[in-house]
């Protein structure tokens, strides 16, 4: 099956960079999900090139700003999934922006805690 992050479609980029682009979660969690993800094929996060992880993170600033532009959320998870066990789906890494918005989950207290849901509470 081929990689559906390394011939991204033009249309669908709403920014980017020499290494890394953003488009929309064609999933998203909430209204603005982006996902930032480099243009060379690499799996995780710690196979990026230092270059790569900032050319990442530019983008996760630029795609707020256009998400408080456009939408006005009251927070934010910034995520990556590494590996099978951690969720990752899609072997090439791609860093998630979900905006947030106030009462979208009865108590969002925990945040990325709940990805483990017994441990999102603290005790």
């Amino acid at each position: 099956m081929p990689c559906p992050f390394c011939d991204p479609v033009p249309e669908e980029i709403v920014a980017g960079n020499d290494l890394a682009y953003a488009r929309a979660d064609r999933y998203p969690v909430s209204p603005g999900h982006t996902l930032i993800i480099p243009y060379r094929h690499v799996p995780t996060f710690f196979e990026a090139t230092d270059e790569e992880k900032t050319a990442i993170l530019a983008l996760i600033s630029t795609c707020r700003d256009r998400i408080e532009e456009a939408y006005r959320p009251d927070g934010y998870n910034i995520g990556v999934n590494v590996g099978a066990a951690a969720g990752q789906t899609v072997m090439h890494l791609h860093v998630h922006l979900i905006p947030r918005y106030a009462g979208d989950v009865p108590d969002p207290r925990g945040g990325v805690r709940g990805v483990i849901p017994e441990k999102k509470a603290y005790p």
